[in-house]
């Protein structure tokens, strides 16, 4: 596919931002790493060998009767017990961090949370989980979770701020009056008190977030709606008889995505720093889900135990400022007044 001039120049004007350019491939490499959070901290092996057959437990769990015990049960393979019977006849291939984000080590050298040791690099928290596992399945979640809420909500907003600007008149009214008393809400009690109200989980908290998260595009779309609607390249399509609906699709949105795309790397800030603090605050994942803020959370109850605030702060720092650098490139990169390239 031959890339249009404007589009080479937007390319040159992203990598001449070294900073953003390096933070995204980091960004990426990060995610993509975390995607994989199973097969690099869990507590089962990813293959097993046992009489002749292998077995893959990272995908599916199997009763300890096929291991030689003696129970239906799904196979507890950290148990030293099933451990010699599988490796009095085959062998164990483990991921690099034996700890799944919710597994308990029962085997500390001190009461929990543990300090830093070679069985558990980041040490534990206050119920013995593993500090590296719930980092990186934490990693995970959060950005998923920002990623989901931004496009639902970039989506409404377009949408809304479409209409606004193209139609104007009692309907860009009665919006704009509709969306300044929303706005004007204290949206941090409000996010309290549903978040109090319903049975918190991911889905739940998306729902309640983007109660107030879609307005952050309308402003920016409906002014270029405004500007753009005006053009004479759409009035004579309008003249020509093509419908509403493309004309703004067509001939007036890819206008607006401009300013959307430069916008969204900040709104997907702003979504994760919100699930961080409602997860702080005690109201955001159920209990025991890999939460960033929750391990914020227990470094500040607990500070005889400085490896759990600072693995948390240093996480959270290195993701948003990855995504702030990636936001700034793309800034330049849709800038117009950016020439060197």
């Amino acid at each position: 596919m031959t890339l249009s001039p404007l589009t080479r120049r937007r390319i040159a004007q992203f990598k001449a931002n070294r900073r953003g350019y390096w933070s995204l491939w980091l960004f990426l490499v990060l995610f993509f790493v975390c995607l994989s959070a199973e097969f690099i901290a869990n507590d089962k092996p990813l293959l097993v060998k046992y009489d002749g057959g292998y077995y893959m437990p990272v995908f599916r769990d199997y009763p300890e009767t096929a291991f030689g015990g003696d129970f239906e049960t799904a196979t507890d393979y950290r148990d030293p017990v099933v451990r010699s019977l599988i490796e009095s006849k085959g062998w164990i291939i483990w991921p690099p961090i034996r700890y799944s984000y919710n597994t308990i080590n029962y085997d500390l050298p001190t009461p929990a949370p543990s300090a830093p040791t070679r069985d558990n690099l980041l040490g534990t928290d206050d119920q013995g989980r593993d500090v590296a596992a719930r980092v990186i399945y934490g990693f995970r979640l959060s950005v998923l979770f920002g990623l989901t809420l931004t496009l639902i909500s970039s989506l409404i907003g377009v949408a809304a701020g479409a209409f606004q600007g193209y139609y104007g008149g009692w309907l860009d009214l009665i919006m704009q009056r509709v969306i300044e008393i929303w706005s004007s809400l204290p949206s941090l009690y409000i996010l309290i008190i549903f978040a109090a109200l319903f049975v918190p989980g991911f889905w739940t908290l998306l729902l309640i977030l983007l109660l107030f998260s879609w307005m952050s595009l309308v402003d920016i779309v409906r002014a270029e709606f405004l500007r753009t609607r005006n053009f004479d390249y759409v009035r004579a399509a309008g003249a020509l008889g093509v419908g509403n609906l493309t004309i703004m699709r067509r001939h007036v949105l890819p206008n607006a995505m401009v300013a959307t795309i430069t916008f969204m790397p900040f709104i997907l800030t702003q979504s994760i720093a919100s699930l961080t603090s409602l997860d702080f605050l005690g109201l955001g994942l159920p209990p025991g889900s890999p939460s960033l803020g929750e391990m914020l959370l227990q470094g500040k109850n607990n500070l005889q135990a400085p490896w759990l605030g600072l693995t948390a702060f240093f996480s959270l720092a290195l993701m948003l400022s990855l995504l702030t650098f990636i936001g700034e490139a793309v800034r330049d990169a849709f800038d117009p007044r950016k020439t060197n390239l």
